[in-house]
């Protein structure tokens, strides 16, 4: 029996100084990404902030979004006619966040072109409502949700990401997640670690955000994924394109549902998933969610030369001593 795979694609904080640039240097399907990637949008600078940042400058959300995209379908480009000539079955694709939309590019949704306005365009927009109305992010750490719901309600902060078992993250105003994650340590949460980000993302607090965002989606055509593509909003496949659209709007003020989503794909059979672009972030969630799945890493050259041929019929049970390298959960 063919493994069925996933394609996973990492959100915003994935980024570093260098990605890229060795599939950039050794392959023609990913050079012609970020030649393109700078040709649509040239004063973006984006293979500069990929190869040679600085960090500071690469960091910023308006840069960040579309560099993690951008290095990432530059992967997928080269992994592509690997994953076709080895036999391998591409049974869905998601994204943590921004990924989402790399996904839907992956998933054939959407063109290259148009992905790269948008998440531009969506950075600029995030970027824009945390300087209009500032807050952040924590990660709370051992405490069962509906108890953390509770802490919300009394602080006024709000669920973020559904991440893995154990691992909450919550959003909203500084004074507000300050708050929340004091009364979680006291309610028995292990730790409350604030996050390094811009903004208070998945939250109200990008409400505004999302209907500007609503407009930039208008002048842009999507099509029914040629692969199913799971949405972080609903945690279920969405085939229409306004279906789709509305999701991306609602997932900018939305908890991102990423435990369900990649249970989902595990119940209707992956068993293995891709990570393509920067980072080893979904892995590590990844093996918290269910330690039986694999995770490839696909991000250098070396990363792709390691994905092996799929097992022949038969041949399941044997799968788990062929060569999987340091990328296997």
């Amino acid at each position: 029996m063919v493994k069925k795979i996933a394609y996973i694609f990492p959100g915003q904080g994935a980024q570093y100084v260098g990605m890229g640039r060795d599939l950039y240097d050794n392959c023609p399907e990913a050079k012609k990404v970020f030649d393109e990637a700078d040709n649509i949008i040239p004063d973006a600078g984006i293979k500069r902030l990929c190869f040679e940042g600085p960090l500071e400058e690469l960091t910023q959300t308006a840069n960040s979004q579309v560099c993690i995209l951008v290095a990432s379908i530059a992967a997928l480009r080269v992994l592509e006619p690997k994953v076709k000539g080895e036999g391998w079955r591409v049974e869905a694709c998601a994204g943590l966040s921004l990924g989402e939309l790399t996904s839907l590019v992956a998933a054939g949704s959407i063109n290259f072109t148009d992905a790269v306005k948008l998440v531009r365009r969506r950075g600029e927009l995030m970027e824009e409502a945390s300087m209009k109305n500032p807050g952040g992010m924590a990660s709370i750490i051992g405490l069962q949700l509906e108890h953390l719901k509770d802490i919300c309600v009394h602080t006024g902060s709000e669920i973020a990401n559904l991440n893995c078992p154990g691992q909450i993250v919550i959003s909203g105003g500084k004074e507000a997640v300050a708050k929340c994650m004091a009364m979680a340590v006291e309610k028995g949460a292990k730790k409350a670690i604030s996050l390094k980000v811009s903004g208070a993302f998945h939250s109200s607090l990008m409400k505004e955000a999302a209907e500007k965002f609503r407009a930039e989606l208008e002048k842009v055509t999507f099509s029914a994924p040629a692969i199913r593509v799971i949405s972080n909003v609903t945690a279920e496949e969405e085939a229409l394109p306004e279906g789709i659209k509305e999701n991306l709007v609602r997932q900018l003020y939305s908890p991102v549902r990423w435990e369900e989503s990649v249970r989902k794909m595990s119940r209707e059979g992956v068993e293995i998933f891709f990570e393509i672009g920067p980072g080893k972030v979904l892995k590590g969630l990844l093996r918290r969610i269910d330690a039986d799945l694999k995770v490839y890493n696909i991000e250098t050259l070396e990363d792709i030369k390691k994905v092996p041929r799929p097992p022949k019929a038969g041949s399941g049970p044997n799968f788990a001593k062929q060569n999987l390298g340091g990328t296997h959960v």
